[in-house]
């Protein structure tokens, strides 16, 4: 800060416990500017905005390559200050001056806030002051936005998911395997306990153990191309199964209070999560299935919400439901006038993909 202003400083007032905002919510805070002399002011204004972007460099022999994309969700920009005749009239005295300020987040399809090194998305509120023939000064924060689903109104997030594998062994083993599984939904809350529940047939001379595996995926897009990396957030191991057995099997893993929320409503930042069921077969290949779940954050949980009859009578009779299709999570919906939702991500054929990064080597 210049010898003049001592210091510009912008805060929100939280609305929560958790300190987070949906869309609708209503951000309030001060501009506090201090002074140490009297100043001649050409603007002093705060703007509430919300973006997202990606950045990352490929090597290409002797050339460089820059990725890099972004999206604008909002920009809202309210004066506090301003000398639109420039006449100077806009003097502020020496001392601590507090400007209130209020914003109304829009009712429109955004996604929650997220940071790695590759790209982000940020709800930022930044203060400027501007004067004549100076640098203008800046103070900046960021709110922590999560978007707002409800189960009741996403049918696709209470979908049940069915799949079923079988595989002949050769050389060392001699047999078959085989497995059903089945989930109750599609979405769970953090912390939540997802339930697995599957048919195992093990026609091998030896036991197999079924294992579990659940990993976040993150993808950036920009420039026709994707990057992917991925981490398995956690691993659970299952009960042997032994030589010539048929068995059925549940098991519960346990969401992570602070799995972060997936993102599948950005056009250029996915957070998604894979549960990967598999078999351990020794001198074999395991045979898998992969099912797509979503994570949703614990501070949205419903009250009083009964499982859907689809859940309620969950076993292993024939199950009549095949893969449920692409799925997306549906917003809050707006008041008549608001913004329209914003486009849905771009399907994953339409980009060219990079090795993806994985988990000690492994690829998914």
């Amino acid at each position: 800060m210049s010898h003049t202003v001592k210091s510009l400083k912008v805060t929100y007032n939280p609305i929560n416990e958790e300190n987070t905002f949906t869309s609708g919510d209503v951000v309030s805070g001060h501009v506090t500017l201090e002074m140490a002399k009297d100043c001649q002011i050409s603007s002093l204004l705060i703007k509430f905005k919300g973006k997202a972007q990606v950045l990352w460099t490929e090597r290409y022999g002797q050339t460089t390559v820059v990725y890099h994309a972004k999206d604008k969700y909002f920009s809202i920009k309210q004066y506090i200050i301003h000398d639109k005749d420039h006449t100077g009239s806009n003097v502020v005295s020496p001392g601590c001056h507090v400007y209130p300020f209020t914003f109304q987040i829009p009712f429109q399809v955004m996604p929650s806030s997220f940071d790695s090194s590759i790209g982000k998305i940020v709800y930022l509120l930044e203060a400027k002051l501007s004067r004549s023939m100076r640098v203008p000064q800046k103070d900046s924060t960021k709110i922590n936005f999560v978007t707002k689903e409800d189960l009741r109104s996403s049918p696709e997030l209470m979908m049940p998911q069915h799949d079923s594998k079988d595989k002949k062994m050769k050389f060392f083993n001699s047999g078959t395997v085989a497995m059903d599984v089945k989930l109750e939904k599609t979405g769970f809350f953090q912390g939540e306990g997802l339930k697995v529940l599957a048919f195992i047939e093990n026609n091998l001379s030896r036991q197999i153990r079924p294992k579990y595996c659940v990993y976040k995926k993150h993808s950036f897009f920009a420039r026709g191309k994707r990057k992917v990396w991925t981490l398995d957030l956690f691993k659970e191991v299952g009960e042997p199964i032994a030589p010539n057995t048929k068995e059925n099997v549940t098991k519960v893993l346990p969401v992570p209070f602070d799995s972060e929320p997936s993102i599948i409503n950005c056009s250029i930042i996915k957070v998604e999560y894979r549960l990967r069921v598999y078999l351990d077969v020794k001198y074999a290949s395991d045979p898998e299935i992969k099912f797509p779940i979503v994570i949703l954050p614990a501070s949205q949980v419903p009250a009083g919400v009964a499982p859907p009859p689809a859940a309620s009578g969950f076993g292993f009779e024939p199950f009549g439901i095949p893969n449920p299709p692409a799925w997306g999570l549906v917003p809050p919906q707006p008041p008549a006038g608001a913004p329209h939702p914003s486009d849905p991500p771009p399907a994953y054929g339409a980009y060219a993909m990079d090795p993806p990064l994985t988990d000690f080597g492994k690829k998914y």
